[in-house]
């Protein structure tokens, strides 16, 4: 991946699934060292383990990486800590933000956790093969908005508007006497992960999972290479990605978050900041009346040369 040089920001998205009793007792730690090196984003803690995404100035970040890895107060139980790095000529994030939570990422299962079971990792140099094998179910574990503007040839979409749907999207339709073999994949690799330790707590055997998610595959498989078909959804200021991991022609909408190509941005129904084809008979009049108020501060805002702090994905064009 070619990265321009004149981007100054740096993006590190990051998680490990590791056992944290203690991990209350380290929300005012992480957080002070990030502000410390003037770090922005937000880091998710919860007794299975850390996930988040912050970005900085690059220095500052491999700082902040550092002494998550090093500290003494981890124990050495983020000393493998694994990261992936993305560069902006802008911050994407207002603050910083340590949060507790019951799950790094949301299943609503209990006892499930990859600190227990995990399904086999696939490097992105072997997915092609794996997923070609006509005896392998391959499944999207994204959202539907996600899977609308991209997934791997093939895939069946659970149409999941959150992840807490995916068990009973596997108790309608997969079965595990049926369906020997189960691949599956998502973004970053955290969700299809913990998918794959559910699966194998519902008697799945065989059960796969794309390591370094869709992103290490766009990284590291050449285009012409690829079974993946139109672009990949991020939850940052570039909304989605291509090969390469170059920026997407995706933008999208402020009010339902969905993501928008370039011919819905030109439909009459999306009006920035305030509504898109997906919304637009949806919104309430109260609703549309504060989205409004808000476009209004935004561009305001932009006169006097500043940034809106509600301006969380400013518009492309």
């Amino acid at each position: 991946m070619s990265l321009l040089t004149s981007n100054k920001y740096l993006t590190a998205a990051l998680y490990k699934f590791v056992s944290l009793p203690d991990y209350i007792s380290m929300q005012v730690p992480i957080l002070e060292a990030c502000e410390r090196y003037n770090i922005k984003g937000t880091v998710l803690l919860a007794p299975e383990g850390i996930n988040g995404t912050i970005a900085g100035l690059p220095n500052d970040i491999h700082n902040v990486l550092n002494y998550l890895r090093t500290d003494a107060l981890f124990a050495g139980r983020f000393a493998d800590l694994e990261h992936k790095e993305s560069f902006a000529n802008e911050h994407p994030f207002y603050r910083m933000k340590v949060r507790l939570k019951k799950e790094i990422v949301t299943l609503g299962v209990t006892g499930v956790s990859p600190t227990k079971q995990v399904g086999t990792y696939v490097k992105p140099e072997d997915w092609n093969a794996l997923i070609s094998d006509p005896d392998v179910i391959l499944v999207d574990t994204r959202n539907d908005y996600e899977v609308d503007i991209g997934t791997f040839k093939g895939a069946l979409d659970p149409k999941t508007t959150t992840f807490r749907e995916f068990p009973q999207y596997v108790a309608n339709n997969l079965d595990k006497n049926k369906h020997k073999k189960v691949a599956m994949f998502c973004t970053g690799g955290i969700r299809c992960e913990k998918a794959s330790s559910f699966m194998l707590d519902q008697g799945f055997e065989e059960v796969y999972h794309l390591q370094g998610g869709i992103l290490k595959y766009l990284e590291n498989i050449a285009e012409e290479q690829s079974l993946w078909e139109g672009e990949c959804f991020v939850f940052d200021q570039r909304v989605a990605v291509k090969h390469g991991l170059e920026v997407g022609e995706f933008d999208q909408c402020y009010a339902c978050r969905h993501p928008l190509s370039p011919e819905e941005l030109q439909s009459q129904e999306y009006t920035p900041g305030i509504s898109c084809p997906y919304c637009y008979n949806t919104l309430s009049e109260q609703k549309r009346a504060s989205l409004t108020e808000r476009q209004k501060q935004v561009i305001l805002a932009k006169q006097r040369g500043e940034a809106h702090i509600g301006e969380k994905h400013p518009p492309k064009a």
